[in-house]
């Protein structure tokens, strides 16, 4: 039991005591929560004592991004300001910035999850852990440390970028376990393509986490085959402290969510009526143990469902499918719903594809087109010119059956297309502008 679990005692629950003390958590949650000004107005009315079960979570307000901005700074705290010990902050470059404020508690509970998750995943101390992301005020880089540490794992904070030298530090200290953005990683293997690096032969790598942004069972099979590693799907959001909401185990189907830390609930996002078991819709999620800035049934605008049936690694907790986007990202052509994600599964199964490829929306003759500029690899970009037409054709044929829609494909040289040290940037809508 103890080689299995990082935390038995709770991994390892009853699914009768697991919801028992989701019930218990949430009712303490309710009454944390009623502190804070934002849910002081929302809560009027209801007591922690009239949560009696689970389904009573109906009976609590929504909490969207937007009501984070609006509340900004301070709006969501629950207790005194000498209490609070860490804070982190979005971006806001679609809106007005939110914060997430942490207590030295909400970081300990933080750590102990994210060990969970990579134990999980078959890490060990001994390994040697190499943080491949953004540190600062992105939570992947910090959360998946802390929790690195937290195991017991020599710990290697290099950071995003410098492809180079990530690669130096692999031979140095033997890294066996990585943390990596999906675009970052098919950018890292170009880099080891020009230098001559086979992964397989010259690195000592094993297990790989990819995270961050949503990508394709496509790609997760390009990374496994070229660094020789397992590579295990992770999901979390700063709203809800960062990485380590849901992790794959060594099973790898679907992503068991902490249901000790976090309540559940996946809901049509028109309507916000529950959908059943198996059906796709969007996250809605509780915490049940920050302390800081507990935040209920916050609407994530992933998309995903929850798996029937059990797990054969034995662990109770519910799991979550591979997130297929954000409600948001979805575009609309030609009356066609589309999601950026669907053009990346047609594209990396086609072997001649290189790792990088962009979106373009644009409006001509107040039309709106779509043009998807694809990188292929050296060795295609230099045949002939039928055989390139071939490729297009190809990628043109299977994006239309996809899609609905006929898109333009552009063939552009390896390399050529912009590239981000953070995030990819996949999606360019002209329209707007």
């Amino acid at each position: 039991m103890e080689d299995t679990y990082w935390d038995a005692a709770h991994e390892a629950l009853s699914r009768e005591r697991l919801e028992a003390l989701q019930v218990d958590r949430l009712r303490e949650t309710v009454r944390r929560a009623g502190r804070s000004p934002f849910y002081r107005e929302r809560l009027k009315g209801l007591r922690p004592e009239d949560i009696r079960s689970l389904q009573d979570v109906s009976h609590l307000p929504f909490t969207t991004k937007q009501d984070l901005r609006d509340a900004y700074p301070y709006g969501f705290l629950c207790v005194d300001r000498d209490q609070l010990v860490r804070l982190h902050v979005s971006s806001g470059t679609t809106g007005q910035a939110t914060a997430v404020f942490y207590t030295r508690h909400d970081l300990e509970t933080w750590a102990d999850l994210m060990a969970r998750c990579l134990y999980m995943t078959g890490a060990r101390p001994g390994d040697t852990f190499q943080n491949l992301t953004g540190y600062g005020l992105f939570t992947g880089g910090l959360g998946f440390h802390y929790g690195a540490e937290r195991l017991g794992m020599l710990t290697i904070p290099s950071g995003a970028g410098n492809s180079k030298r990530q690669i130096q530090l692999m031979k140095d200290f033997q890294t066996t376990v990585l943390h990596i953005i999906p675009s970052y990683a098919l950018r890292l293997m170009d880099v080891m393509q020009e230098l001559g690096v086979d992964p397989k032969r010259d690195l000592s790598l094993r297990i790989a986490y990819l995270g961050a942004e949503p990508y394709s069972e496509e790609v997760r099979s390009r990374v496994e085959a070229f660094y020789g590693v397992k590579v295990f799907n992770s999901y979390g959001l700063s709203e809800m402290n960062g990485p380590g909401v849901a992790f794959e185990c060594q099973a790898q189907n679907g992503m068991h969510i902490w249901e000790d830390a976090y309540l559940v609930e996946v809901v049509n996002p028109d309507t916000l009526e529950p959908v059943a078991e198996g059906q796709m819709g969007e996250l809605v999620l509780t915490t049940l143990t920050r302390h800081g800035m507990p935040l209920l049934r916050y609407r994530t605008k992933d998309l995903t469902r929850i798996l029937p049936g059990d797990c054969p690694c034995g662990r109770p907790h519910r799991r979550l499918d591979r997130i297929q986007g954000r409600s948001d990202d979805m575009f609309i052509l030609k009356g066609v719903n589309i999601f950026p994600i669907q053009v990346e599964q047609v594209l990396m199964g086609i072997p001649e594809v290189g790792n990088n490829y962009r979106i373009v929306l644009d409006r001509q003759d107040n039309v709106d087109t779509m043009t998807v500029e694809v990188e292929v690899t050296d060795r295609i970009f230099v045949e002939d010119m039928r055989h390139l037409q071939r490729i297009r054709n190809r990628i043109t044929k299977e994006l239309k059956s996809e899609l609905l829609v006929t898109p333009g494909v552009t063939l552009v040289e390896p390399h050529s297309l912009p590239k981000n040290e953070g995030k990819a940037v996949r999606l360019i809508d002209r329209r707007k502008m």
